[in-house]
């Protein structure tokens, strides 16, 4: 006898009246003529590979934290709504994309269970926010997508955008501790801002960058000055990348004096680079985003071993002893082989420690406290002097200034620049001469523009004095003529 077979996935009712998946075998038997014998059907319940096969297939689709949907399925739904926009020219599209501020400080602070327990919470109140009919994403790490599908003006999107921020003025409890975060928010809208799933992707991303550069907590509608920015600041990084090879960085160094004697104490060394297109490049142009790619770490470095190296050739040419101050940056502080990279810099030139001065702010000092405290105070036993550079704009704790070895708080020039015109400013710097006085701590003066500003100082013994009126910055060749001739005009 012959057979044949079909098989396929049909439903059935149990007694109880569930209704449940089969798998449905059926053979035909036949006899040797090719009669019909007979039909065997044999039937299995497939109840638990289904539910294992929806279960993979959720994890696929949906992230395993917060179980909103991933970014691959973001970019199909974003994909349906664009087609059924183009069907119906009346509906705009919305694309969102959030980022949590300052997230990084909650993992440090209260452990990584914690910021998971965050993010949950965060994609909560986030589905709050929004329609059944939209789609909220977690795209990895604190970043957000949202579609507003079916909206019908951009303000529409600003709306719901204002919504979210407001319910993130609300606090997030975790582990009975109150916790706040904000977001900041890029929007772009379809048709005006693209018209595929990558491009209104990107510019939303592009958007949110701006709006968390004017501090976060605040929201962006994408526009192209924005592309045009981010391609600036994709050349920048690009740039920053080849810049110590192709030798484009440069230091130039600012005279610091004694107030009272005239006498040269000391230079801060300034970072410039010297684009290849775009000239001479200030450090606020481009610091922060060595920071952000790290590029911060072998920059520093180099502006470390430069400045010693050159504080060293001004030594061994007769001038008197001269301190070198050296900008560290947060990241750079905070990187694990900083003092030894310090160390370095100084065995490579053969600098005396004493001449060398690592300017840090006060925010720097306030990040991991301990590991602060370990590498100054590390530095500090080999004679390596510290100062606090924009001291009264940061965090302001004094309880560190008795904690850590810092010898120097520069006043930084806003409390300056008014200072002969402006009571409250001058009422500020002097108490901070006098604290430092108390402290056995030097001050120096930065930004002095102005023989009116000058004069206020007239008053207070022993501090330092920077800035424009009295020198300004200089490459090394020009600063050694500047040395000389001040060396031959006093005598």
């Amino acid at each position: 006898a012959d057979s044949a077979q079909w098989q396929g996935e049909i439903w059935n009712i149990r007694k109880n009246g569930d209704i449940y998946p089969q798998w449905l075998s059926i053979s035909r038997l036949s006899d040797e003529y090719g009669k019909v014998i007979n039909y065997v059907g044999v039937f299995s319940d497939i109840t638990e590979r289904k539910s294992a096969e929806e279960r993979i297939l959720h994890q696929i689709y949906h992230d395993y934290l917060t179980d909103l949907p991933n970014r691959v399925l973001f970019v199909d739904r974003l994909n349906q709504a664009i087609a059924l926009a183009m069907r119906h020219p009346e509906n705009s599209i919305g694309v969102l994309f959030l980022d949590v501020d300052n997230f990084k400080l909650v993992n440090d602070s209260l452990g990584h269970d914690a910021g998971d327990s965050l993010l949950k919470l965060v994609a909560q109140r986030l589905k709050s926010c929004v329609r059944d009919t939209d789609t909220v994403a977690r795209m990895g790490g604190d970043e957000f997508t949202i579609i507003l599908a079916k909206i019908a003006h951009s303000e529409d999107a600003a709306i719901v955008a204002k919504k979210i921020l407001d319910s993130f003025s609300q606090s997030f409890t975790l582990d009975g501790q109150e916790v706040y975060v904000s977001l900041s928010i890029g929007i772009s809208l379809f048709p005006g801002d693209g018209v595929t799933s990558e491009i209104l992707l990107k510019n939303a991303d592009t958007a949110m960058y701006r709006a968390k550069s004017t501090g976060g907590m605040w929201y962006q509608l994408y526009n192209e000055e924005l592309s045009v920015r981010a391609d600036e600041r994709l050349a920048l990084v690009t740039g920053l990348h080849k810049a110590l090879q192709r030798q484009e960085m440069v230091l130039h160094y600012q005279p610091q004096f004694d107030f009272h004697s005239g006498r040269l104490t000391g230079f801060e060394a300034l970072l410039r680079w010297r684009h290849p297109q775009r000239g001479l490049l200030y450090p606020e142009t481009f610091i922060h985003l060595a920071e952000e790619t790290g590029l911060i770490i072998p920059i520093g470095n180099w502006v470390l071993e430069t400045a010693c190296a050159q504080a060293k050739i001004w030594c061994d040419m007769g001038f008197p002893k001269l301190l070198m101050a050296v900008n560290v940056s947060p990241r750079q502080f905070q990187h694990a082989d900083l003092a030894n990279q310090v160390i370095a810099a100084l065995e490579k030139s053969n600098l005396s420690p004493d001449c060398l001065e690592l300017e840090i702010t006060e925010s720097v000092i306030m990040q991991e406290i301990d590991n602060t405290i370990r590498i100054m105070e590390s530095l500090a036993e080999r004679g390596v002097r510290f100062s606090v550079d924009d001291f009264g704009t940061g965090y302001s704790s004094l309880g560190y200034l008795k904690k850590l070895p810092i010898n120097v708080l520069k006043i930084d020039q806003s409390f300056v620049r008014d200072i002969a015109s402006d009571p409250d400013d001058a009422a500020i710097v002097g108490a901070i001469i006098a604290m430092s006085d108390k402290l056995g701590i030097q001050v120096v003066v930065e930004g002095v523009e102005n023989h009116e500003q000058l004069a206020r100082f007239k008053e207070y013994a022993g501090i330092r004095v920077q800035g424009f009126l009295l020198g300004e910055p200089l490459a090394a060749a020009q600063m050694t003529d500047s040395i000389r001739a001040r060396a031959e005009a006093t005598g």
